[in-house]
């Protein structure tokens, strides 16, 4: 899979690509990353590419030619035609990072990182915004990392692409890493439960604290079952949204629903 990046600042992603584990899959071809530097496709001496908003307000506006031409080009670069007739079909899609987007979740995450998805142009606005009839024309999703604004799309780029590449065959190393995330439907969307290490007994702030026992014990039926229920305990306590969800979806069991019952009132020490 493919993906081209539009942005005004290509800087900002680049060190990623190269950096941490998931830089197996850039390295390797697995997911291919291609940065487009919008202001190479800007016109005259100051190659601008943004402008003050019709009918006043604060900030600026991002120009629509700028990021045609540099649309055209990616097109062109994969071998497509520069342009779309209105009403064909989507052969690559153009994703607008924007906070009208869906929200970007593990299942919109796995659905980009199959092998057979030809990945997408993905456009880093900046400023007060975009120019709507580029959008009108050019984007086919918009997604969102939340509800809350940040000064451009990189951030939002680079989390996409971390998030993929993670999922690819061998990039983790360990083929169970990812399956037990929180979220993955491995884990039934549950968040993940609390990881412990050594040393056996950390002597921190509160004094000696150690490992809870289950997990020094061998026994890996217990283990599993411990897990399953700080994993339960985590989600009821930080994440009830995400509990009914899997509740609603039928993932849990009359025993999960028993435990529950008798210790949804504690607390985990942890997860993630």
């Amino acid at each position: 899979m493919r993906f081209d990046v539009i942005t005004l600042f290509p800087e900002l992603i680049e060190p990623y690509l190269h950096t941490g584990v998931t830089r197996r899959a850039f390295a390797s071809g697995q997911v291919q990353v291609r940065l487009w530097p919008l202001r190479e496709f800007a016109e005259g001496n100051y190659r601008r590419v943004d402008d003050r908003p019709f009918g006043g307000g604060p900030g600026m506006v991002m120009l629509p030619e700028p990021l045609f031409r540099c649309w055209q080009a990616v097109r062109a670069d994969r071998g497509l035609p520069a342009t779309r007739s209105p009403g064909a079909a989507v052969d690559v899609p153009t994703v607008l990072f924007s906070p009208a987007g869906e929200v970007l979740c593990h299942a919109v995450v796995q659905r980009w990182a199959q092998p057979t998805q030809p990945g997408a142009i993905l456009v880093c606005g900046r400023y007060e915004g975009i120019d709507q009839r580029f959008i009108d024309a050019c984007v086919d999703e918009r997604i969102s990392l939340g509800d809350f604004v940040l000064s451009g799309g990189e951030i939002a780029a680079v989390a996409l692409l971390d998030a993929v590449a993670r999922l690819q065959p061998g990039v983790l190393g360990d083929a169970d890493s990812a399956t037990q995330d929180s979220f993955h439907p491995a884990l039934d969307g549950l968040l993940d439960c609390p990881h412990y290490t050594r040393p056996e007994v950390w002597r921190g702030p509160a004094g000696p604290v150690g490992v809870p026992p289950v997990l020094l014990s061998g026994h890996h039926a217990h283990i599993e079952a411990w897990r399953r229920q700080q994993r339960l305990l985590a989600t009821a306590r930080l994440r009830p949204d995400v509990l009914a969800q899997a509740r609603q979806a039928g993932r849990l069991t009359p025993a999960d629903e028993r435990w529950l019952a008798q210790h949804a009132a504690e607390g985990p020490p942890g997860g993630r």
